[in-house]
C-alpha cells in the first residue's frame, strides 16, 4: 500500500514539472508578433440617378363590387399616364392590392353604414430623374391619391465604392505611419485588413397628393434629390519591429 502511495505521488510530481515546462518559452522560439491596428475611412459623392416610388390608388364604396370596378379602372388610367410619361412596362410592379369593410362613426359615436375601401398600389422605377416633377404631376392628374415615399439611388455604385475603399487604405496607411513615427517603431507588413462599405438610400416624402378621378389642380412638384455619400470604412494591422 505504501509503494502504491509513492508511485502516485511521484506520477502527480512529474505531471506538474511536464506542465511548467510546457507553459514555458522554448530557448530559440520566435517572439508574438507585434502589431498596430488602424482603422480609416473614406467618402465619395455621387448625384442619384434613379428613383422608386410607390404609388396608388384607394376607393371607397358602400359595394364592394362597385369599389374594386372603380379602383380598377383609376389604376389602369394611372399605369397608362405613367408610360405616357416615359416609364418603361418592366418599371411598374404591383405590390400591394387589399381590400377590406370599413365602418365609420358618426358624431354621436353610432355607427354608419359599412363602406369598402380599396387599395392598389404601385411600385414605381423612374430612370430620368429630370422628369420625375412632371411625372408625379402626371401621376396625380391621373387618379394616384397615395404616395409614400421617394427613395432615391444610383444604379450603377461600383467605381465610387473602389474609390472609397482606396481612400480608406490610404487614410489607414497614413494614420499608421504617423504613430508609428510617434512611438519610434517601425511598420512591417500588413498582417490583416477588414472593410465595410455604406451607400444608404436617399428618402423623400410626397404624401397623400391630388384629388383622385383625374380633377386634381396642377401641382408643381419640386424635385432635389441632394448628393448620396458612399462610405468605406478598413481596419488594418500592421507589424511593428
Amino acid at each position: 500500500m505504501r509503494n502504491k502511495f509513492l508511485f502516485v505521488s511521484l506520477f502527480m510530481v512529474l505531471a506538474v514539472l511536464l506542465s511548467a515546462c510546457g507553459s514555458a518559452v522554448m530557448p530559440g522560439a520566435a517572439p508574438a508578433t507585434r502589431t498596430i491596428s488602424v482603422s480609416g475611412s473614406g467618402q465619395v459623392s455621387l448625384k442619384p440617378d434613379i428613383a422608386y416610388i410607390y404609388m396608388g390608388v384607394s376607393t371607397e364604396n358602400e359595394s364592394a363590387a362597385d369599389a374594386v370596378a372603380k379602383n380598377n379602372a383609376d389604376t389602369q388610367r394611372l399605369i397608362e399616364a405613367l408610360k405616357a410619361a416615359g416609364v418603361a412596362e418592366n418599371d411598374l410592379r404591383t405590390s400591394n392590392f387589399s381590400i377590406w369593410q370599413n365602418t365609420p362613426y358618426g358624431v354621436d359615436g353610432q355607427p354608419g353604414k359599412p363602406v369598402y375601401r380599396v387599395d392598389n398600389t404601385v411600385y414605381v422605377t423612374v430612370r430620368d430623374l429630370a422628369k420625375l416633377g412632371d411625372l408625379l404631376d402626371a401621376a396625380v392628374r391621373a387618379g394616384a391619391n397615395n404616395i409614400n415615399s421617394i427613395q432615391f439611388d444610383v444604379s450603377d455604385k461600383t467605381q465610387a465604392l473602389a474609390d472609397a475603399r482606396k481612400a480608406a487604405v490610404e487614410a489607414a496607411k497614413k494614420q499608421a505611419a504617423e504613430l508609428a513615427e510617434a512611438a519610434g517603431v517601425n511598420l512591417g507588413e500588413i498582417q490583416g485588413i477588414q472593410y465595410y462599405d455604406s451607400a444608404p438610400v436617399l428618402y423623400g416624402e410626397a404624401k397623400g397628393l391630388g384629388g383622385g378621378g383625374g380633377d386634381a389642380a396642377a401641382v408643381a412638384v419640386p424635385i432635389s434629390p441632394g448628393q448620396m455619400q458612399i462610405t468605406a470604412t478598413v481596419t488594418i494591422n500592421f507589424e511593428i519591429k
